[in-house]
């Protein structure tokens, strides 16, 4: 116990030096360490980390550092899949006993040092974890060399040298049970559908598409019927669907029944009815939600009653609460900056379903956030929880509409309307722009001058509009090259695009790369996504210009003049992001307009 208490003394002054920790958090620590036998037995970091919620790789990177711990360098790029080789390479010399050793203190050997007799380097989350003594009698190994590695690496590293199994799918592999039955083509067996339906083989073919694609990073699930008893199972990465699976000799609507019964709020037996349900699970110790859309379709047979559903991945720890992770640069994220720490007026995100317009806000929201605001949002359906505002609840005993209304009455200092859908919610959100309130909302427009035209054809005046808005943002989600296999382009390219009229100096030209494929991006040439944006700051001659438009609201003139402010449009933003080498000029000419 007082060698704990010297290890408290010791890395509690370090961090209180640094800043990290301050005098109330230790006697917190303290607290914490008399409040049980079993939190008696825990050092300071353990405390920090699980009890406080301190972010691990901050505290035992200070930790590794005290104690003279060197940490491993890993890889960004192609030579990581060496080092993975690597890792496997070694590993293998060791037993299955070494191995569990190995796994269960959270350490890999990383490498070899050659220049020390081939003294191997192992890498521990925890290089003062005491188990870590027994590596000789364990593994054989003499010489050795304990680093240190961030949690954020090992579980990279971890995750590509052991692919967690789809528990589903192995079942599915390994079932006797066969899904393709004879069916009739007549008419519709309902005990046969039935028995479909209860089919343990297809309720693991529904909960394998949920696990597999919250692991794929997907964003929707769609679940498509066709004809001949045949339905696909399409997952949307990156903004493209593509096929996951194929089940055929399947009734389509066992498989949506499935579905239906594995999620709340939806009706088996109702075929005809568009539905809305959700679905939670827990899928690698994180609560994952599903929220579930039904849609009965058109047929060209009158047996079959097809419905399509579409089932979108709402995850949390896809929530961005950093602004500087956004991908606004430049002028966009200065005057996006100085909108949302206004104490009032309207931060407007304009774009089509799908382009990221509720992550913004919600990061914008967590910028503004704190004790002293009393933040309301009024979302239908609300997707993510927003910690320290009030979300409320949308359902059939308070609609939006009259959330709306209420709101005004519940005394807010910040709101964030989910979307202004007529006049009715564009006004409230307006008055309460007006009346003292930082105001977040959406509209799906093409571009950000589109947007203060809508709200006018919406039937809002010119200068409620122009005294209320703060700033109009446009955003489009792009795909970013796969780093392992992007490729500078070529000739053939370059003159197809001076035919375009776009055209690059020689500098520029040797920053530009295209997509090529492989298997670490599916062949598709693209991994993950980025944001490119529009900003419609209003400044003195914007809001002159919307005022003096009494009888309609001129686009190119408030186009102009946010131009000459320093405002890119959306293809122009692309540009920069060509130019960065993030992605390619085909994606954004795909993605944009010549006027956008």
């Amino acid at each position: 116990m007082e060698d704990q208490l010297q290890n408290i003394e010791k890395i509690g002054y370090l961090l209180l030096k640094k800043g990290i920790v301050d005098t109330e958090i230790l006697t917190k620590v303290l607290s914490i360490k008399n409040s049980s036998v079993e939190a008696s037995h825990k050092n300071l970091a353990q405390i920090l980390v699980e009890d406080l919620k301190f972010d691990y790789d901050l505290i035992y990177s200070e930790i590794a550092l005290l104690y003279g711990f060197r940490e491993v360098k890993v890889e960004h790029t192609k030579s990581f899949e060496k080092r993975i080789e690597n890792i496997n390479k070694l590993l293998g010399q060791y037993d299955e006993k070494g191995k569990s050793f190995l796994s269960e203190n959270n350490t890999l050997p990383f490498g070899t040092d050659t220049g020390t007799l081939n003294r191997v380097i192992f890498a521990s989350i925890d290089p003062t974890n005491k188990n870590l003594a027994r590596i000789p009698y364990l593994l054989g190994v003499n010489n050795f060399e304990i680093q240190f590695i961030r949690k954020i690496y090992f579980e990279k590293i971890n995750e590509t040298l052991f692919p967690k199994e789809n528990e589903y799918l192995k079942l599915i592999e390994n079932s006797q049970e066969d899904l393709s039955t004879e069916i009739d083509e007549i008419q519709i067996d309902e005990q046969e559908l039935d028995e479909q339906i209860n089919s343990s083989a297809l309720i693991n073919l529904v909960e394998a598409s949920l696990i597999e694609g919250v692991r794929q990073g997907a964003s929707d699930i769609h679940i498509v019927p066709k004809s001949g008893n045949v339905t696909e199972i399409n997952f949307r990465i990156d903004g493209k669907l593509s096929v996951w699976t194929t089940q055929r000799n399947t009734y389509p609507e066992a498989v949506t029944s499935v579905v239906k019964d594995r999620a709340r709020g939806l009706d088996r037996f109702e075929r005809e009815a568009a539905q809305d349900g959700f679905i939670q699970r827990e899928i690698d110790n994180n609560i994952i939600r599903f929220r579930v859309s039904v849609l009965p379709l058109a047929g060209a047979e009158l047996k079959n009653k097809f419905e399509t559903i579409v089932i979108r991945i709402l995850d949390d720890r896809k929530v961005i609460k950093d602004l500087s992770k956004l991908g606004l640069s430049g002028y966009a994220l200065t005057s996006f900056q100085k909108s949302i720490n206004k104490p009032q007026g309207m931060v407007i995100l304009t774009g089509p379903t799908g382009s990221g317009k509720s992550t913004t806000l919600i990061a914008a929201l967590y910028q503004v956030i704190d004790p002293t605001k009393n933040v309301l949002t009024v979302e239908d359906p609300v997707e993510y929880v927003i910690e320290g505002a009030r979300q409320l609840k949308i359902g059939h005993k308070m609609n939006f509409d009259q959330a709306i209304r209420a709101i005004l009455r519940h005394d807010p200092d910040i709101v964030l309307v989910g979307e202004m859908r007529d006049k009715e919610t564009a006004e409230t959100a307006i008055k309460l722009a007006n009346t003292g309130h930082l105001t977040f909302s959406t509209l799906h427009t093409n571009d950000a001058p589109s947007a203060i035209a809508r709200l006018y054809k919406m039937g809002i005046e010119p200068f409620l509009i122009a005294y209320a808005i703060n700033i109009v943002i446009a955003q489009r989600l792009i795909r970013r090259l796969c780093e392992k296999c992007k490729k500078k382009v070529g000739a053939e390219t370059l003159e197809q695009l001076s035919a375009l009229g776009i055209n690059f100096t020689p500098e520029e030209i040797e920053n530009i790369y295209d997509a090529v494929g492989c298997e670490h991006c599916n062949d598709t040439g693209y991994r993950g996504r980025l944001a490119i944006h529009e900003a419609l700051y209003f400044t003195k001659e914007i809001r002159e210009a919307i005022v003096k438009s009494s009888s309609d609201i001129d686009e190119n003139i408030l186009r102009t003049l946010s131009r000459k402010n320093g405002s890119l449009s959306l293809r122009d933003s692309g540009m920069q992001k060509v130019l960065l080498g993030y992605t390619s000029i085909h994606e954004v000419l795909s993605t944009t307009t010549d006027d956008s």
